[in-house]
């Protein structure tokens, strides 16, 4: 309020033209610049009449419009899956500079963020994979037809900066350089999307049991950190969750013939009282900004 005074104080002049001896009136004159609330919108009315309007009338008009704003800045609450957190943070920062909104954004594994969702949670709006979505839609908890596709991700390799980088150009390449590693991680396959994949590729190659002993399970978050720390030899992770790690080194996406992409889907949780804000949260995920990102944060388009 007190910036504003000032400004009102700058702007206005008790005279006009056309006043009559002894009356007082005011006037608010062009600054210069346009502000788009309740006192710009009244400086503008004032300009545009070019008359003299009684001190009294305008003085009350004027507190009215110092102190109403135009439009209410929400807040909302979004859950995220983990593999999303270096696309969406980044935009959830820019997302209030851009439109006064404030986007809460949790980042966790699949697993529990459904169920907070299941539990009736106060959420607005959701991130999640498209197969997870396809779940929640079957099972009546998320309406079909109103998930907008963000991002999408594949499953990587990473070891330490210091190691050399070893072959994983085929499955059989992947094989020998899992069987050679003496310790690997990857994320719980009963919590997070990477880590149930991860499960059924090792299945697949016939060589879960060998590593069983010399695997470690983590809970979520980047679990490729305890690479960078020199503790663990390999990891395996979705990209977009290996690439902000400190102290590793990306060796490269899985053979195409064992890779998973996951596409992550924005999603209004219905009931949301924010609707609005929840809209253009989601224009904001899907436009320029985030077009510019997805590469560099290891996406690529959905």
């Amino acid at each position: 309020m007190g910036k504003h005074r000032e400004a009102l104080r700058e702007r206005l002049i008790y005279s006009s033209p056309r006043r009559k001896p002894g009356s007082s009136s005011l006037i608010l004159l062009d600054s210069g610049f346009r502000r788009n609330d309740g006192y710009g919108i009244l400086q503008r009315f004032l300009r545009h009449k070019r008359r003299s309007i009684p001190r009294s009338f305008i003085a009350t008009l004027t507190l009215v419009a110092l102190c109403v704003p135009l439009g209410q800045a929400d807040e909302i609450r979004v859950l995220s899956g983990g593999a999303a957190k270096a696309l969406v943070e980044p935009l959830a920062q820019s997302f209030k500079a851009a439109s006064a909104h404030v986007a809460l954004v949790e980042f966790q594994p699949m697993g529990p963020l459904t169920e907070r969702l299941a539990k009736g949670e106060a959420i607005d709006m959701v991130i999640v994979t498209s197969d997870v979505l396809e779940r929640l839609e079957r099972e009546g908890k998320l309406p079909k037809g109103i998930g907008r596709p963000l991002a999408r991700v594949g499953v990587g390799v990473a070891v330490n900066e210091n190691a050399p980088l070893p072959d994983i150009s085929t499955a059989e390449a992947f094989t020998r350089t899992v069987l050679a590693a003496k310790s690997l991680v990857y994320i719980d396959p009963t919590i997070g999307t990477s880590g149930k994949h991860v499960a059924t590729v090792l299945e697949k190659l016939g060589i879960a049991e060998q590593v069983k002993a010399k695997t470690t399970l983590l809970k979520g978050g980047y679990v490729v950190e305890p690479v960078g720390r020199g503790e663990i030899e390999l990891g395996i992770h979705q990209i977009s969750e290996i690439m902000p790690v400190k102290g590793i080194r990306l060796v490269g996406p899985l053979p195409e013939e064992l890779q998973k992409y996951t596409v992550y889907v924005a999603v209004p949780v219905p009931g949301t009282p924010h609707g609005a804000a929840v809209e253009a949260f989601i224009s904001h995920l899907t436009g320029p900004a985030a077009g510019a990102r997805l590469t560099a944060a290891g996406y690529s388009a959905p």
